[in-house]
């Protein structure tokens, strides 16, 4: 199983890209929004990736963080999620924002990808509500995790050819590793994790730039009694 690529991409298409890893190039399907945040042609890039196996079939999906590659796998554990509905349900929402949707059983907001219905949406939120917290809590490592690996593969391959290194998303990094602080908060004080992570993804979702101390009053008052 590969599990990670780093190399130069060589040319990207609408849906892919070719990465080339030492002289052997790996054709990569990327959601729409992956495609248009990685580098130029001939930069440096790492992605995680997750193969795809079939009798007549193999493919490779490739990802910018393993928040964004476990969403990937649990979308498609959904009856009438494949690849292709995986990726533009990521593409159009991102990890985080599948995240939220999921978590405030937003069907609204799943439908919004290309080829995705409502009938298909309300069984993604129905499926995976109870599974979001967990991938949530994880936010911050794998995000911290994404940004290492990130520059693992530039110090490697800069030992062999000069190349410029990509500045880290750090803000994207910041935001998922909030909600995954607010979230265990939230947990160690005695809020059960389908509506911990409900009041979390709303408050991220009003206010995304929000660090953990804000997420988890905002958290508290939107759990707060009403009345």
């Amino acid at each position: 199983m590969i599990g990670k690529l780093s190399g130069r991409i060589e040319y990207r298409t609408l849906d892919h890209i070719l990465i080339d890893v030492r002289g052997v190039g790996y054709i990569v399907h990327v959601s729409e929004r992956t495609l248009a945040s990685l580098p130029a042609n001939g930069e440096v890039v790492a992605l995680y990736t997750d193969m795809l196996v079939r009798e007549d079939l193999m493919q490779l999906f490739g990802f910018q963080t393993l928040l964004e590659k476990e969403w990937h796998r649990l979308l498609m554990s959904v009856q009438g999620i494949g690849a292709k509905a995986s990726l533009a349900i990521l593409g159009a929402l991102g990890a985080e924002g599948v995240g939220r949707a999921v978590s405030l059983g937003d069907v609204n907001a799943i439908k919004v990808a290309k080829g995705v219905g409502p009938k298909t949406a309300q069984r993604v939120v129905l499926d995976l509500k109870d599974k979001a917290p967990a991938v949530m809590a994880l936010g911050g490592t794998l995000s911290e995790a994404a940004g290492e690996a990130t520059a693992e593969v530039v110090e490697e391959i800069t030992e062999t050819v000069a190349v410029k290194k990509p500045a880290p998303a750090k803000r994207s990094n910041a935001s998922a590793s909030a909600q995954a602080e607010a979230l265990s908060a939230l947990g160690n004080l005695g809020y059960a994790p389908g509506e911990a992570a409900a009041a979390v993804a709303e408050a991220a979702g009003d206010a995304p730039e929000a660090d953990t101390a804000i997420l988890i009053r905002t958290a508290l008052k939107l759990l707060a009694p009403k009345g």
